[in-house]
């Protein structure tokens, strides 16, 4: 079935319609909610309210526009309320709970998506979420700042903390492996 197709059978109801949606679209989304999510089980958890919301909000995607954009920037905005729920008190500002080198050590030319992912999930919560935004998603520090709800210099700040913290991890890696 065509995308239009899937989406117009999931508005009327139709269950068939509903589960191929989700099938097609559930992997792109799930690698959204793991840049977000410190565990896999926190991620898909994420996923699931995602699509809850997707579904209650498809009536409104209007077809402008692109149903992947549209689900995703859904999918950022489920992962970012999670986030605000569940604040992690202790990782506003510190770098204490990064693990040092974590996983098999390989070198910088060798650091796969999964390596990557890891480092980004070890980032503190502020540093994880302004990075995802800004570096993944492509908003401005002023529209992070907006949603996340701190200043546009907090924004910058918060990435240029969190590239360092990247850098010095792969930097770490890179020295093991040689």
């Amino acid at each position: 079935m065509k995308e239009k197709e899937l989406i117009e059978g999931a508005l009327r109801g139709d269950e068939r319609a509903s589960r191929l949606l989700f099938e097609r679209y559930s992997p792109m989304l799930m690698g959204v909610c793991q840049r977000y999510c410190r565990t896999q089980a926190e991620a898909e958890d994420v996923l699931q309210d995602a699509f809850i919301r997707l579904f209650a909000k498809l009536p409104k995607y209007g077809f402008q526009g692109s149903f992947a954009g549209w689900a995703r920037r859904l999918t950022v905005n489920v992962a970012l309320k999670t986030y605000q729920r569940k604040r992690y008190q202790l990782e506003q500002t510190g770098l204490d709970n990064i693990p040092e080198g974590s996983g098999a050590p390989t070198a910088y030319a060798d650091l796969g998506e999964k390596e990557l992912l890891e480092m980004v999930q070890a980032l503190p919560d502020g540093y994880r979420l302004v990075f995802n935004l800004y570096a993944i998603e492509g908003y401005s520090h002023k529209e992070i700042g907006d949603m996340l709800n701190i200043q546009e210099a907090s924004s910058r700040s918060q990435l240029l903390k969190a590239r360092k913290v990247l850098q010095r991890q792969i930097e770490i890696r890179q020295r093991i492996a040689i």
